[in-house]
């Protein structure tokens, strides 16, 4: 259910029910009477392919939708643009519109994304309404920071459409790792020849991106150590850039002591030129040999000290797959290992697809279909929480003891 309160930005309600339906939601769009001022209940209905509802004691909308129906058949509601006026009413419990009685009859998640002058949202009525809203357990998708319509320059705009999407898939997900903090390395490193040149691989940061974005979705805090990639960030995680393999586990190393997981799907170099040159190497026709120096690997240092903490690695590989992941699983002490064959074209560096094998330290196997990297990266999270439960658990041994002593 989207609510649209009136303000300059609802006009961007209609790219928000666009982006829902593409991702095969059914929206129903409810309207303030000041929100028809900027955008028609039309233009609505036609994006969303259901009638709009605008009055709360409209005899054809109260038999054909109602607004109790209309809180009951929602899965989530989201308020897009939330005026300063929709936020106070529903922070004091008013129900004097269509929109304010069916949040009043509400029992859903639901999410405000104010839209404001900076003035008013700086407001401390706005402030505190927000806080009593938040305080309620609704989530607020925090303005964004530009040029106002107002004319002014300051925290007021409406958050991107595509933003306020995230936060509704998060809003529906399964929060199974609200207590998790996820440190997770995607990418290719780049190792310098000279100042132009440099030595690299084929990687992407796709998988690893994906990661990102599924652990944010359900709930977990996510830091990602990229390496070079024109990827955008996923939304609600922090990104931390690096170029080279030294950068990155660096990086790596400098957030291992904050997070209780880590998964390194990055693609970082073996090899690294020994002796970079200070100035930009000419041509030479009679060729040139390149000696290269072995990086250390930085992932047993950590697997040292990891105490409670998971530790996730990948192979990519193109022979030998099994065995060349369980080499890795062991030499690095990982929980488990996502091995994948980066010579399909389906699933390899690029593609938007992926086939792995889990392998965890106990040798349980297991391959998944060819499936979207978003999808697998699930898959993986999944393992997680598995073995996170597990964990958790008593042993046969300490549980016998426990049931015995409360005998």
């Amino acid at each position: 259910m989207v609510g649209v309160s009136g303000g300059i930005a609802a006009y961007k309600a209609a790219e928000l029910v666009r982006l829902l339906i593409s991702a095969e939601a059914r929206v129903r769009v409810m309207m303030t009477r000041n929100a028809q001022q900027f955008i028609t209940p039309l233009t609505l209905q036609t994006l969303s392919l259901n009638p709009v509802a605008t009055e709360t004691f409209s005899l054809t909308q109260e038999s054909e939708i109602g607004h109790i129906r209309l809180a009951d058949s929602a899965d989530a509601i989201v308020i897009a643009p939330a005026s300063a006026d929709v936020i106070a009413k529903a922070a004091h419990g008013l129900a004097d519109d269509l929109v304010s009685t069916v949040l009043l009859a509400a029992r859903c998640p639901i999410a405000f994304a104010p839209a404001m002058n900076v003035h008013m949202y700086e407001h401390p009525a706005v402030v505190e309404n927000l806080a009593k809203l938040r305080a309620r357990g609704i989530t607020i998708v925090e303005p964004a920071a530009g040029e106002l319509a107002c004319g002014y320059e300051g925290k007021g705009r409406l958050p991107e459409p595509a933003f306020i999407v995230e936060e509704l898939i998060r809003m529906l997900s399964r929060q199974d790792l609200a207590a998790e903090r996820i440190l997770i390395t995607a990418g290719p490193t780049q190792e310098a020849i000279d100042p132009v040149r440099f030595v690299s691989n084929r990687s992407t940061g796709k998988m690893g991106f994906a990661i990102a974005k599924a652990a944010w979705r359900r709930g977990a805090t996510v830091r990602l150590v990229a390496g070079p990639s024109s990827l955008p960030t996923p939304y609600g995680v922090e990104r931390i850039d690096a170029v080279s393999a030294a950068d990155l586990l660096r990086a790596t190393s400098l957030n291992f002591p904050w997070c209780s997981v880590l998964i390194m799907a990055a693609a970082v170099a073996d090899f690294r030129p020994a002796k970079p040159a200070t100035h930009k190497l000419k041509k030479n026709p009679k060729g040139m040999t390149l000696e290269l120096a072995a990086i250390d690997d930085e992932l047993p240092r950590l697997a040292a000290q990891k105490g409670d903490r998971l530790l996730v690695g990948f192979a990519a590989e193109t022979e030998d797959l099994e065995s060349n992941a369980v080499d890795k699983l062991r030499r690095k002490m990982l929980d488990f290992i996502v091995a994948n064959d980066v010579s399909r074209s389906d699933a390899g560096f690029a593609a938007d697809t992926n086939v792995v094998t889990i392998i965890d330290a106990e040798g349980r196997r297991e391959t998944t279909p060819k499936l979207s990297k978003l999808e697998v990266g699930d898959v993986i999270l999944n393992r997680l929480v598995s073995l996170r439960t597990q964990r958790s658990k008593p042993s046969d041994s300490k549980a016998h003891r426990l049931a015995s002593a409360s005998n």
